[in-house]
């Protein structure tokens, strides 16, 4: 009798039922890859979307995924025939479409009045062969099988901007009021607000002329913060290259920093109290000077603004209240870009200048 027979004879028939189940589940050190720390956990699935379907779905970057109530994902790309690719739950992709979206950037969620909707972002900047080219941004809304309800309108056209300045955005978020806010975090770094039928309100942040503790530096991403209820909402704002997240009011009142030193996040997205947030780069020397840097990882802060965990990325350490610099540690995410947070507690990572490979899943296991 070998050891494990011997084992499960001495138990309960419950107890060794309960046993073997833990053994099926367990990952396997010799061929399971385990990413994250503490509660969250991660065994890495890169065969989510099966080989063989890019024939007919061909991607360059993916860059931003969302799910939908009946649990589509749907992900904004930079490929000139199809810029959406549509997924089930378990990878298989059921359609892709959209060619008027060659910068596809940005894509947010909706939900008004019991109906779905999505905000595509295009950055205006894009590239065709060799060459790279920068065009002014759009940001635009559509129902879920891509019918365009409108357009927001350019900034300088309601006065928000002067015609020198580029108008480059990258993501959106819907207030709990409807109102819009677009970053422009590839142009002048501007948070710019609209109400939900595209009127300009108003527009703050910015790079220039504000204190360092606020200002947007590669305003790359936006979430609304409703983790303390609706009426306290707050906008979270990525300054990328400061590595940190700016919190505002909704009118544009700074109120804080979150930061996260070493790592060159994307947007902020809030699941549960938790929020996640992809890492495109670390400040590791290392791999600063590979050819692709491939030093992407994922961070997760919990509701105080603490990193709890970052998976692919050195454990979070915190000396006197301060936490210490996080590199990429295991070869597993290339360029993080986005997370999507299923509610199993699953994560489907996109990655940028990932080789042109489709995303990948991190199954949770504690």
């Amino acid at each position: 009798m070998n050891t494990r027979r011997h084992f499960l004879a001495g138990l309960t028939s419950a107890a060794a039922a309960t046993f073997t189940e833990t053994l099926r589940a367990a990952p396997d050190p010799n061929k399971d890859v385990v990413i994250g720390h503490g509660k969250h956990q991660y065994k890495v699935n890169k065969d989510w979307v099966a080989p063989g379907q890019g024939r007919h779905h061909p991607i360059l970057n993916c860059h931003e995924m969302v799910q939908v109530k009946d649990g589509r994902l749907f992900m904004m790309g930079d490929h000139w025939d199809n810029q959406m690719l549509v997924f089930k739950p378990d990878g298989t992709i059921l359609e892709s479409w959209g060619s008027v979206w060659p910068g596809g950037h940005g894509l947010s969620l909706s939900r008004e009045n019991g109906e779905e909707f999505l905000f595509v972002t295009d950055s205006g900047l894009w590239k065709s062969g060799n060459g790279g080219y920068r065009q002014t941004g759009r940001v635009t809304k559509i129902d879920l099988a891509g019918r365009e309800l409108f357009s927001l309108s350019h900034p300088m056209s309601v006065g928000a901007y002067e015609p020198d300045m580029f108008f480059n955005p990258t993501e959106t978020a819907v207030a709990p009021n409807g109102d819009i806010y677009v970053v422009d975090g590839y142009g002048s770094n501007y948070v710019l607000r609209y109400d939900q039928r595209g009127k300009f309100i108003s527009r703050f942040g910015g790079k220039e002329g504000v204190s360092e503790n606020e200002r947007l530096n590669n305003a790359h991403g936006i979430e609304i913060d409703t983790r303390k209820g609706a009426d306290q909402a707050t906008v979270l704002v990525t300054s990328r290259a400061d590595h940190c997240f700016r919190r505002f009011s909704l009118e544009g009142k700074y109120l804080e920093t979150l930061p996260v030193p070493g790592c060159k996040v994307c947007r902020p997205v809030i699941s549960g109290q938790e929020l996640y947030a992809g890492v495109c780069w670390s400040l590791d020397p290392v791999r600063s000077k590979l050819p692709q840097n491939p030093s992407g990882f994922t961070v997760i802060l919990d509701a105080a603004g603490q990193v709890i965990s970052a998976p692919g990325g050195s454990e979070p350490v915190y000396e006197n209240g301060v936490l210490k610099s996080l590199t990429q540690a295991q070869p597993v995410i290339d360029h993080g870009h986005d997370v999507c947070v299923l509610d199993t507690g699953d994560l489907i990572v996109c990655q940028w200048n990932a080789f042109q490979t489709y995303p990948i899943k991190l199954e949770k296991i504690v």
